[in-house]
């Protein structure tokens, strides 16, 4: 029973690591967010509610409600070339984005991983507001 769990566990590690590597886009921690925007040129953009993002959001990101983004959004409709950063809460809302901005040729699409909650836990500072 023991060696099964293990060959089930570790199948299911091979299988998640692969569609890691071949799902078009990267997840980034906090520090490489800071990095990415400091060099210049990234589009972060929050897709959180709009009353979450109010709450809180990182300094310098867009938002756009997540049923209403695709390829076409203006925040990124001319950055197919530049790096696109999506942020959410969960995570959920930005990968299923960052999937559709790879099949619509955005060349450098990535993900924050863990959200907000993530940046929050690096103790890095939000910004309360609008923009």
């Amino acid at each position: 029973m023991l060696s099964a769990a293990l060959v089930g566990l570790t199948v299911a590690l091979i299988v998640t690591e692969t569609r890691r590597l071949f799902r078009g886009y990267k997840g980034i921690k906090p520090a490489e967010l800071t990095h990415l925007m400091n060099a210049g040129g990234a589009v972060v953009v929050d897709l959180s509610p709009s009353a979450d993002f109010e709450k809180g959001h990182i300094a310098g990101s867009r938002s756009a409600q997540a049923s209403a983004f695709n390829a076409e959004h203006k925040l990124v409709a001319n950055a197919k070339q530049s790096p696109v950063v999506l942020v959410c809460r969960s995570g959920n809302a930005s990968e299923t984005a960052a999937k559709t901005l790879k099949k619509a040729g955005f060349e450098k699409v990535f993900v924050l991983e863990g959200g907000i909650p993530a940046w929050q836990q690096a103790e890095l500072p939000l910004v309360k507001g609008r923009n």
